[in-house]
Protein backbone atom coordinates (compact mmCIF):
# COMPACT_ATOMS: atom_id res chain seq x y z
CA UNK A 1 0.00 0.00 0.00
CA UNK A 2 0.82 3.59 -0.71
CA UNK A 3 1.84 5.03 2.61
CA UNK A 4 4.91 7.19 1.83
CA UNK A 5 4.77 10.90 -0.08
CA UNK A 6 7.70 12.88 -1.93
CA UNK A 7 8.00 15.92 -3.67
CA UNK A 8 10.84 16.08 -6.34
CA UNK A 9 12.15 19.52 -6.53
CA UNK A 10 15.45 20.07 -9.11
CA UNK A 11 15.54 23.40 -7.77
CA UNK A 12 13.83 26.13 -10.23
CA UNK A 13 13.46 29.44 -8.92
CA UNK A 14 10.48 31.59 -9.82
CA UNK A 15 10.56 32.28 -13.45
CA UNK A 16 8.37 35.09 -14.18
CA UNK A 17 6.81 34.59 -17.83
CA UNK A 18 6.51 31.18 -18.48
CA UNK A 19 4.36 29.02 -20.75
CA UNK A 20 5.05 28.98 -24.58
CA UNK A 21 4.10 32.50 -25.27
CA UNK A 22 6.89 33.08 -22.51
CA UNK A 23 10.42 33.27 -22.70
CA UNK A 24 12.12 30.57 -25.02
CA UNK A 25 14.32 28.07 -22.86
CA UNK A 26 17.26 28.99 -24.28
CA UNK A 27 17.19 33.02 -24.06
CA UNK A 28 16.65 32.60 -20.44
CA UNK A 29 19.37 34.30 -18.34
CA UNK A 30 19.02 35.19 -14.71
CA UNK A 31 21.22 37.36 -12.29
CA UNK A 32 23.62 35.71 -9.72
CA UNK A 33 21.15 37.47 -7.39
CA UNK A 34 18.15 35.71 -8.52
CA UNK A 35 19.74 32.46 -9.33
CA UNK A 36 20.74 32.26 -5.65
CA UNK A 37 17.34 32.66 -4.24
CA UNK A 38 16.95 29.00 -5.01
CA UNK A 39 18.15 28.86 -1.59
CA UNK A 40 15.36 30.57 -0.01
CA UNK A 41 12.81 28.97 -1.64
CA UNK A 42 14.40 25.47 -1.25
CA UNK A 43 14.23 26.13 2.30
CA UNK A 44 10.60 26.66 1.73
CA UNK A 45 9.57 24.14 -0.18
CA UNK A 46 11.40 21.81 2.60
CA UNK A 47 9.34 23.22 5.48
CA UNK A 48 6.18 22.91 4.13
CA UNK A 49 6.92 18.93 3.40
CA UNK A 50 7.95 18.52 7.08
CA UNK A 51 5.16 20.14 8.14
CA UNK A 52 2.51 18.46 6.17
CA UNK A 53 4.29 15.10 6.98
CA UNK A 54 6.08 14.81 3.55
CA UNK A 55 8.42 11.67 3.98
CA UNK A 56 11.31 12.97 1.83
CA UNK A 57 12.24 16.16 -0.34
CA UNK A 58 14.12 14.85 -3.38
CA UNK A 59 16.86 17.29 -4.43
CA UNK A 60 18.75 17.14 -7.88
CA UNK A 61 22.37 17.17 -8.57
CA UNK A 62 22.68 20.28 -11.37
CA UNK A 63 25.05 22.86 -12.93
CA UNK A 64 26.05 26.02 -14.89
CA UNK A 65 21.87 26.45 -15.37
CA UNK A 66 22.14 29.97 -16.12
CA UNK A 67 18.24 29.83 -17.73
CA UNK A 68 17.12 29.11 -14.07
CA UNK A 69 15.85 25.58 -13.57
CA UNK A 70 18.13 23.19 -11.88
CA UNK A 71 20.33 25.57 -9.76
CA UNK A 72 20.77 23.00 -6.95
CA UNK A 73 24.93 22.36 -7.92
CA UNK A 74 25.75 20.67 -4.03
CA UNK A 75 22.87 18.71 -2.68
CA UNK A 76 24.62 16.88 0.23
CA UNK A 77 25.32 20.63 1.45
CA UNK A 78 21.62 21.21 1.00
CA UNK A 79 21.27 18.39 2.72
CA UNK A 80 22.85 19.18 5.99
CA UNK A 81 21.44 22.49 6.18
CA UNK A 82 17.69 21.14 5.46
CA UNK A 83 17.69 18.93 7.84
CA UNK A 84 18.43 21.33 10.84
CA UNK A 85 15.28 22.91 9.45
CA UNK A 86 13.13 20.90 9.67
CA UNK A 87 12.03 18.04 12.32
CA UNK A 88 11.86 14.57 10.17
CA UNK A 89 12.07 15.26 6.97
CA UNK A 90 14.47 13.18 4.72
CA UNK A 91 16.57 15.13 2.32
CA UNK A 92 17.07 12.52 -0.78
CA UNK A 93 19.91 12.84 -3.15
CA UNK A 94 17.94 12.70 -6.76
CA UNK A 95 20.47 12.43 -7.88
CA UNK A 96 24.36 12.74 -7.57
CA UNK A 97 25.73 12.23 -10.90
CA UNK A 98 28.76 10.04 -10.45
CA UNK A 99 30.41 10.60 -13.59
CA UNK A 100 30.85 13.97 -12.18
CA UNK A 101 32.44 12.87 -9.02
CA UNK A 102 35.33 10.95 -7.49
CA UNK A 103 34.04 7.64 -5.94
CA UNK A 104 35.93 8.37 -2.68
CA UNK A 105 34.62 12.06 -2.35
CA UNK A 106 31.15 11.05 -2.88
CA UNK A 107 31.35 8.62 -0.47
CA UNK A 108 33.01 10.94 2.31
CA UNK A 109 30.31 14.31 1.41
CA UNK A 110 27.56 11.16 1.83
CA UNK A 111 29.12 9.75 5.36
CA UNK A 112 29.55 13.32 6.83
CA UNK A 113 26.28 14.03 5.70
CA UNK A 114 24.57 11.18 6.98
CA UNK A 115 26.50 11.50 10.36
CA UNK A 116 25.61 15.02 10.67
CA UNK A 117 21.68 15.04 9.95
CA UNK A 118 21.66 11.74 11.84
CA UNK A 119 20.47 9.43 9.11
CA UNK A 120 17.69 12.01 7.47
CA UNK A 121 20.24 12.56 4.37
CA UNK A 122 19.10 9.64 1.32
CA UNK A 123 21.69 8.47 -1.08
CA UNK A 124 21.29 8.66 -4.71
CA UNK A 125 23.12 8.52 -7.77
CA UNK A 126 22.70 8.81 -11.25
CA UNK A 127 24.87 8.67 -14.95
CA UNK A 128 23.28 12.19 -15.61
CA UNK A 129 21.76 13.53 -18.95
CA UNK A 130 23.23 17.32 -19.44
CA UNK A 131 26.22 17.17 -21.81
CA UNK A 132 26.76 20.86 -20.85
CA UNK A 133 27.53 19.45 -17.03
CA UNK A 134 29.19 16.08 -17.16
CA UNK A 135 31.23 16.57 -20.07
CA UNK A 136 32.52 19.83 -18.46
CA UNK A 137 33.87 18.13 -15.39
CA UNK A 138 35.70 15.56 -17.71
CA UNK A 139 33.41 12.74 -17.81
CA UNK A 140 31.66 11.12 -20.97
CA UNK A 141 28.25 11.67 -22.04
CA UNK A 142 27.66 12.04 -25.63
CA UNK A 143 29.59 8.16 -25.21
CA UNK A 144 26.62 6.36 -23.40
CA UNK A 145 28.34 3.12 -23.06
CA UNK A 146 31.73 4.70 -21.96
CA UNK A 147 28.69 6.91 -19.35
CA UNK A 148 27.63 3.65 -18.15
CA UNK A 149 31.02 1.98 -17.49
CA UNK A 150 32.52 4.63 -15.47
CA UNK A 151 28.65 4.73 -13.55
CA UNK A 152 28.82 0.96 -12.74
CA UNK A 153 32.48 1.05 -11.22
CA UNK A 154 31.94 4.33 -9.72
CA UNK A 155 28.84 2.78 -7.84
CA UNK A 156 30.98 -0.59 -6.66
CA UNK A 157 33.70 1.92 -5.19
CA UNK A 158 31.35 3.43 -3.52
CA UNK A 159 29.78 0.70 -1.85
CA UNK A 160 33.32 -0.52 -1.12
CA UNK A 161 33.83 1.99 1.05
CA UNK A 162 29.71 1.70 2.82
CA UNK A 163 30.37 -1.62 3.55
CA UNK A 164 33.90 -2.54 4.09
CA UNK A 165 36.26 -1.81 6.71
CA UNK A 166 39.13 -2.02 4.56
CA UNK A 167 39.48 -2.25 0.88
CA UNK A 168 40.87 -1.73 -2.67
CA UNK A 169 39.63 -1.82 -6.22
CA UNK A 170 41.29 -3.00 -9.42
CA UNK A 171 39.57 -1.88 -12.43
CA UNK A 172 39.27 0.26 -15.79
CA UNK A 173 39.18 3.57 -14.41
CA UNK A 174 40.81 3.45 -10.77
CA UNK A 175 43.34 1.68 -9.07
CA UNK A 176 42.52 2.08 -5.34
CA UNK A 177 44.77 2.17 -3.19
CA UNK A 178 47.88 3.33 -5.65
CA UNK A 179 50.80 1.42 -4.73
CA UNK A 180 52.66 3.60 -3.15
CA UNK A 181 55.01 3.77 -0.10
CA UNK A 182 52.86 5.22 2.90
CA UNK A 183 54.68 6.12 6.48
CA UNK A 184 57.25 2.95 6.32
CA UNK A 185 55.11 0.54 4.67
CA UNK A 186 53.71 -0.28 1.19
CA UNK A 187 49.58 0.88 1.10
CA UNK A 188 46.99 -1.83 0.25
CA UNK A 189 44.26 -1.07 1.51
CA UNK A 190 41.83 1.89 2.39
CA UNK A 191 39.12 3.32 4.77
CA UNK A 192 37.00 5.52 4.70
CA UNK A 193 36.70 7.57 7.19
CA UNK A 194 34.56 8.21 9.08
CA UNK A 195 31.91 5.67 6.92
CA UNK A 196 28.17 6.34 6.88
CA UNK A 197 26.81 5.55 10.32
CA UNK A 198 22.90 4.25 9.24
CA UNK A 199 23.51 0.85 8.05
CA UNK A 200 23.10 -0.54 5.33
CA UNK A 201 22.81 2.79 3.18
CA UNK A 202 19.48 2.91 1.46
CA UNK A 203 20.45 3.93 -2.13
CA UNK A 204 18.01 4.85 -4.94
CA UNK A 205 18.54 5.11 -8.78
CA UNK A 206 16.37 6.29 -11.79
CA UNK A 207 14.60 4.13 -13.95
CA UNK A 208 15.07 5.81 -17.19
CA UNK A 209 15.55 2.90 -20.28
CA UNK A 210 14.87 -0.16 -18.09
CA UNK A 211 17.85 -2.01 -19.82
CA UNK A 212 18.20 -5.59 -18.34
CA UNK A 213 21.67 -4.29 -17.46
CA UNK A 214 20.90 -1.20 -15.60
CA UNK A 215 18.46 -3.06 -13.46
CA UNK A 216 20.51 -6.29 -12.98
CA UNK A 217 23.04 -3.68 -11.42
CA UNK A 218 20.77 -2.22 -9.40
CA UNK A 219 19.83 -5.48 -7.81
CA UNK A 220 23.48 -6.50 -7.41
CA UNK A 221 23.57 -3.33 -5.26
CA UNK A 222 19.85 -3.83 -3.82
CA UNK A 223 19.32 -0.12 -5.02
CA UNK A 224 15.37 0.97 -5.10
CA UNK A 225 14.49 2.87 -8.50
CA UNK A 226 12.53 6.37 -8.89
CA UNK A 227 10.54 5.93 -11.80
CA UNK A 228 8.44 9.11 -13.43
CA UNK A 229 8.17 12.67 -11.67
CA UNK A 230 11.50 14.01 -13.43
CA UNK A 231 12.97 10.44 -14.43
CA UNK A 232 10.99 9.47 -16.68
CA UNK A 233 7.67 8.77 -18.03
CA UNK A 234 5.35 6.54 -15.79
CA UNK A 235 5.60 3.28 -18.02
CA UNK A 236 3.74 -0.41 -16.97
CA UNK A 237 7.05 -1.32 -19.07
CA UNK A 238 9.81 -0.03 -16.45
CA UNK A 239 7.48 -1.96 -13.37
CA UNK A 240 6.93 -5.04 -15.10
CA UNK A 241 10.98 -4.80 -16.12
CA UNK A 242 11.91 -3.91 -12.43
CA UNK A 243 10.10 -6.90 -10.80
CA UNK A 244 11.58 -9.25 -13.26
CA UNK A 245 15.33 -7.69 -12.45
CA UNK A 246 14.33 -9.04 -8.80
CA UNK A 247 13.51 -11.94 -10.23
CA UNK A 248 16.65 -13.04 -12.09
CA UNK A 249 18.45 -11.79 -8.54
CA UNK A 250 16.31 -14.12 -6.31
CA UNK A 251 14.72 -11.25 -4.80
CA UNK A 252 11.14 -12.07 -6.00
CA UNK A 253 9.61 -8.29 -5.01
CA UNK A 254 5.83 -7.80 -5.26
CA UNK A 255 4.52 -5.93 -8.79
CA UNK A 256 5.40 -2.17 -7.40
CA UNK A 257 8.01 -2.86 -4.83
CA UNK A 258 11.38 -1.10 -4.09
CA UNK A 259 10.26 1.56 -6.37
CA UNK A 260 8.53 4.92 -6.41
CA UNK A 261 5.95 6.06 -8.69
CA UNK A 262 6.32 9.71 -9.92
CA UNK A 263 3.54 12.11 -10.80
CA UNK A 264 3.15 15.69 -11.56
CA UNK A 265 0.08 17.27 -9.51
CA UNK A 266 -1.67 20.20 -9.41
CA UNK A 267 -4.83 20.41 -7.14
CA UNK A 268 -7.98 22.79 -7.72
CA UNK A 269 -11.56 22.91 -6.74
CA UNK A 270 -12.49 21.35 -10.47
CA UNK A 271 -10.54 19.87 -12.71
CA UNK A 272 -10.95 22.55 -15.51
CA UNK A 273 -9.60 25.15 -12.95
CA UNK A 274 -6.26 22.87 -12.24
CA UNK A 275 -6.18 22.08 -15.96
CA UNK A 276 -6.20 25.97 -16.70
CA UNK A 277 -3.39 26.91 -14.01
CA UNK A 278 -1.07 24.02 -14.55
CA UNK A 279 -0.65 24.33 -18.50
CA UNK A 280 1.81 26.76 -18.68
CA UNK A 281 4.20 25.14 -15.83
CA UNK A 282 3.51 22.06 -18.05
CA UNK A 283 4.76 23.75 -21.56
CA UNK A 284 7.58 25.81 -19.47
CA UNK A 285 8.58 21.88 -18.67
CA UNK A 286 7.92 20.82 -22.36
CA UNK A 287 10.56 23.85 -23.20
CA UNK A 288 13.22 22.68 -20.76
CA UNK A 289 12.90 19.08 -20.90
CA UNK A 290 11.95 17.93 -24.38
CA UNK A 291 15.45 18.75 -25.85
CA UNK A 292 16.74 16.59 -23.54
CA UNK A 293 14.39 13.46 -24.01
CA UNK A 294 11.96 13.47 -21.78
CA UNK A 295 8.94 14.35 -22.96
CA UNK A 296 8.25 10.75 -24.96
CA UNK A 297 6.50 10.57 -28.21
CA UNK A 298 7.29 14.26 -29.46
CA UNK A 299 8.36 14.65 -33.04
CA UNK A 300 11.06 16.44 -33.91
CA UNK A 301 9.09 19.01 -35.76
CA UNK A 302 7.12 19.31 -32.36
CA UNK A 303 10.67 19.54 -30.06
CA UNK A 304 11.58 22.33 -32.86
CA UNK A 305 8.08 24.55 -32.53
CA UNK A 306 8.48 24.23 -28.72
CA UNK A 307 11.50 25.92 -29.02
CA UNK A 308 10.03 28.88 -30.27
CA UNK A 309 7.30 31.28 -28.89
CA UNK A 310 3.20 30.11 -29.91
CA UNK A 311 2.41 28.05 -32.91
CA UNK A 312 2.20 24.73 -30.48
CA UNK A 313 -1.27 24.31 -31.38
CA UNK A 314 -0.73 23.99 -34.95
CA UNK A 315 2.80 22.20 -34.77
CA UNK A 316 0.48 19.12 -32.73
CA UNK A 317 3.02 19.48 -29.49
CA UNK A 318 1.01 17.31 -27.44
CA UNK A 319 -1.11 19.64 -24.87
CA UNK A 320 -0.93 18.88 -21.04
CA UNK A 321 -4.44 16.57 -21.67
CA UNK A 322 -2.31 13.86 -23.07
CA UNK A 323 0.22 13.28 -20.37
CA UNK A 324 -2.85 13.19 -18.08
CA UNK A 325 -4.44 10.49 -19.78
CA UNK A 326 -1.00 8.22 -19.77
CA UNK A 327 -0.59 8.94 -15.78
CA UNK A 328 2.29 10.90 -15.53
CA UNK A 329 0.58 13.91 -15.03
CA UNK A 330 -2.46 15.20 -12.53
CA UNK A 331 -4.87 17.49 -12.84
CA UNK A 332 -8.05 17.72 -10.62
CA UNK A 333 -9.55 17.70 -7.13
CA UNK A 334 -8.08 16.06 -3.80
CA UNK A 335 -11.17 13.28 -4.56
CA UNK A 336 -9.62 12.66 -7.71
CA UNK A 337 -6.36 11.98 -6.86
CA UNK A 338 -6.84 10.46 -4.26
CA UNK A 339 -8.86 7.44 -6.77
CA UNK A 340 -5.79 7.39 -8.89
CA UNK A 341 -3.79 6.82 -6.83
CA UNK A 342 -6.19 3.90 -4.97
CA UNK A 343 -5.80 2.67 -8.70
CA UNK A 344 -1.94 2.34 -8.35
CA UNK A 345 -2.40 0.41 -5.61
CA UNK A 346 -5.18 -1.95 -7.23
CA UNK A 347 -2.45 -2.59 -10.16
CA UNK A 348 0.87 -2.31 -7.90
CA UNK A 349 0.23 -4.23 -4.88
CA UNK A 350 3.51 -3.49 -3.56
CA UNK A 351 3.90 0.51 -4.32
CA UNK A 352 4.43 1.92 -0.84
CA UNK A 353 6.79 5.10 -2.25
CA UNK A 354 5.07 7.47 -4.29
CA UNK A 355 6.63 11.10 -5.18
CA UNK A 356 4.02 13.96 -6.06
CA UNK A 357 5.95 16.83 -7.36
CA UNK A 358 4.96 20.53 -8.50
CA UNK A 359 5.90 21.22 -12.10
CA UNK A 360 8.96 22.94 -13.43
CA UNK A 361 8.27 26.89 -13.29
CA UNK A 362 5.42 26.35 -10.52
CA UNK A 363 5.93 29.90 -8.45
CA UNK A 364 6.97 29.24 -4.99
CA UNK A 365 3.80 30.25 -2.80
CA UNK A 366 1.74 27.58 -5.23
CA UNK A 367 4.31 24.95 -4.73
CA UNK A 368 4.30 26.22 -0.78
CA UNK A 369 0.20 25.87 -1.16
CA UNK A 370 -0.32 22.58 -3.36
CA UNK A 371 2.15 21.09 -0.48
CA UNK A 372 -0.04 21.82 2.65
CA UNK A 373 -2.97 21.10 0.69
CA UNK A 374 -1.89 17.24 -0.74
CA UNK A 375 -1.07 16.89 2.94
CA UNK A 376 -4.43 17.95 4.35
CA UNK A 377 -6.68 16.48 1.90
CA UNK A 378 -4.94 13.17 0.42
CA UNK A 379 -1.90 12.35 1.98
CA UNK A 380 -4.24 11.12 4.95
CA UNK A 381 -6.17 8.56 3.11
CA UNK A 382 -3.01 6.46 2.73
CA UNK A 383 -0.76 7.30 5.59
CA UNK A 384 -1.23 5.74 8.96
CA UNK A 385 -3.85 3.04 7.76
Amino acid sequence: MITRFSNVYAGHIDLGDMGQGATPANERRYGNAKLASVYEKTEAVARALDESGHHTLWLAEHHFQHEGYECLPNILMCAVHLAHVTSKLRIGCGFNIAPMWHPLRLAEDFATADILTKGRTVFGVGRGYHTREVETFGAPMLDAEANRELFEEQVDIVMKAFNEESFSHRGTHYTLPPAVPYRGYQLETLTLVPRPVHLPVETWQPVVSASARGLDFMMKHRIKGLIGGGAATMAEKSIYAFQEASVRAGLNYTLGEGLSLGIFYHLADSKDRAVRELTPWYEEHVKMFGPLGFVPGITPAQLEASTKRGGWGAAGVPPLDHYMKLGAWFAGTPEELTAYLRSLEQRFPGLEYVHLSNSMGTPQGAMVEQIARLGKEVMPHFVGR
